[in-house]
Parts: C-alpha cells; structure tokens; sequence
C-alpha cells in the first residue's frame, strides 16, 4: 500500500511539473513566433504606469 502512494505521489509530481514546463516553453515559443511587433507591449505598459514609483524592500547598493 505505501508503494501505491509513493508511485501515486511520483506521478502527479511528474504530470504537475512537466505540465508547467510545457507552459512555460509553449509560451515562450508562441510570443517568438506569433508576437511580431508587440513583442514587448506588455512590458511597455507595465513599464509606463510605473514611472514615477518609489522603490520600496531591498538594500541600497
């Protein structure tokens, strides 16, 4: 019985892990290809609305 769980637990690990590798890879290759000139369009944005923002946590260098 503690084999089935073991076994059980490795797999779902697996399905979970390779699942969101995939993700990951699959987006990736989907902004290389599909994305053309608004590749960075996202990052703009975000970029632009957070002009002006104090930088708050982390040490000063």
């Amino acid at each position: 019985m503690v084999e089935y769980f073991v076994d059980f637990t490795l797999v779902s690990i697996l399905i979970i892990g390779i699942t969101a590798v995939m993700g990951v890879l699959a987006n990736g290759i989907g902004e290389k290809l599909f994305a053309g000139k608004k590749r960075s369009e996202s990052f703009d944005k975000s970029a632009s609305v957070q002009t002006g923002w104090k930088s708050v946590g982390g040490k000063v260098k």
